[in-house]
């Protein structure tokens, strides 16, 4: 029995581990000249560059499960608690870290110590998060909210919407809190924040992304007997089923396809697509990344931590931002393979104001701006400053989108769907993506049962 795998990122190269570890022949096709997907590297200068700042939580399981069939685990390191210094123009950096409690009450120390609010934006912040510990995320009525309202509702004024919610709900979602849809904007709140005491640890690569993912996806699906075929064009999908690969038709058993909605809806026969289809609601958001090397260290953990140890994963530092157009900014130094100097990334999600603006118009905003937050930035040189863009980064995680996504079967037998836009109750992450290769391989597992059976 064969499976014909089509897209090499983080949920086709799940299925396709997953089903070689149970014994199926898999060819995976990808257009581009690596795997990983959205999550790749690339070398400019004497820099190794990852094309966005991509970090994980302790809570993301089925992603670690991932690196440790990759044999990638030891790559990345994980907080050993939730320590995140928040930077504010013209104060010292305010943080929040969890404390050796159980769950819920981790949390509370930190919210009470929370400089950007006031006192009594505090206490508000405490009863709306434990009337959004009460919400269950699978209701189809939160789906129809945005988080915004709801939190506006419950007391939230804008600026602690934006100083505290908008720290996890923003980066998680890839939306600002008013446009992000209410029932994932809980589930991440409730999984991370509400959880298990040591759930939102932040865990972050120690390696570029293709050393991390791509390559050893590589190795890995070759040493148990599986096909990459990279640079590949697929061209059609029929319900036989087969692959148009290059002109070339390839028979499967089954086919996963593993890419982004617009391609899959493109490639599949209308005998598989949902009527009416409802993916392209799910339309696009972007993420900019503005990468900044300096001549010298402008951002250490003294700073950030005013003199106490910082609860980092080894040899990276990151802090979040607040009254600022910054939202996160990352140490890449040592990843990067700096020698000299330090490299700062500032990770930019729901980046509509920013995806077409230019180079210079970017770094003429966001140099200052990292001087008014990291003041050892005022004596420093910029040696350079890009941009990355990712304009189709997630989908719109907004109110609605819950009812478009698909699930991983579709009308035709033998033909599937993964990605991290399909119906995984996780947001457009690369622990969603994960959960909808396993699923996808599981549901072609029961496929293949039915397929001997006859």
């Amino acid at each position: 029995m064969s499976v014909v795998i089509v897209g090499g990122g983080l949920a086709g190269i799940s299925a396709a581990i997953a089903l070689q570890e149970s014994g199926v022949q898999v060819t995976l096709v990808e257009s581009r000249p690596w795997l990983g997907g959205a999550t790749h590297s690339f070398v400019r200068g004497e820099l190794s560059v990852d094309n966005g700042q991509h970090v994980f939580l302790r809570c993301c399981s089925a992603y670690q499960g991932l690196l440790r069939r990759l044999r990638a685990d030891h790559l990345v390191d994980v907080q050993d608690r939730f320590d995140v210094p928040v930077l504010r123009p013209g104060a010292g950096p305010a943080r929040l870290r969890r404390a050796n409690l159980p769950s819920p009450l981790h949390l509370l120390p930190a919210l009470a110590g929370y400089a950007p609010l006031s006192a009594a934006d505090r206490l508000r912040a405490a009863r709306a998060a434990a009337r959004l510990r009460r919400l269950d995320p699978a209701d189809p009525a939160l789906d129809l909210e945005s988080a915004g309202t709801w939190l506006a509702r419950h007391g939230q004024r804008p600026w602690a919407r934006d100083a505290l919610w908008g720290l996890f709900i923003t980066s998680a979602l890839n939306a600002e809190v008013d446009e992000a849809a209410l029932g994932l904007s809980a589930m991440v709140c409730k999984r991370a924040l509400f959880g298990r005491a040591d759930a939102a640890d932040i865990g972050v690569p120690l390696v570029p992304l293709e050393e991390l993912h791509g390559g050893p996806a590589l190795r890995r699906i070759a040493e148990m007997g599986g096909t990459v075929r990279l640079k590949a064009k697929v061209e059609a999908v029929t319900t036989d089923p087969k692959v148009v690969v290059d002109g070339m038709p390839i028979a499967a058993d089954a086919v996963i396809m593993a890419v982004p909605h617009e391609a899959a809806a493109r490639l599949l026969p209308a005998q598989a697509l949902p009527e009416p289809l409802r993916w392209p609601e799910l339309d696009a958001s972007p993420i900019v990344n503005v990468h900044v090397v300096y001549d010298r260290t402008v951002m250490d953990a003294p700073f950030l931590c005013g003199g106490t140890a910082p609860h980092t994963p080894r040899n990276t530092l990151f802090a979040a931002a607040t009254g600022s157009p910054v939202q996160w900014v990352f140490d890449r130094t040592e990843v990067s393979g700096l020698r000299r100097g330090q490299y700062l990334a500032v990770s930019l999600s729901a980046a509509d104001r920013w995806i077409d603006m230019p180079t210079a118009a970017i770094r003429s905003r966001f140099v200052p701006e990292l001087r008014r937050l990291l003041p050892a930035a005022w004596d420093a040189e910029v040696r350079e400053v890009f941009v990355t863009r990712e304009r189709r980064a997630t989908f719109r995680q907004r109110p609605g989108s819950g009812a478009a996504r698909p699930s991983a079967a579709t009308r035709a037998p033998g033909l599937f769907l993964a990605g991290a836009w399909t119906d995984t109750g996780w947001p457009d992450t690369m622990e969603g993506a994960v959960r909808s290769g396993l699923t996808a391989a599981r549901l072609v597992r029961r496929h293949l049962e039915r397929v001997r059976d006859r």
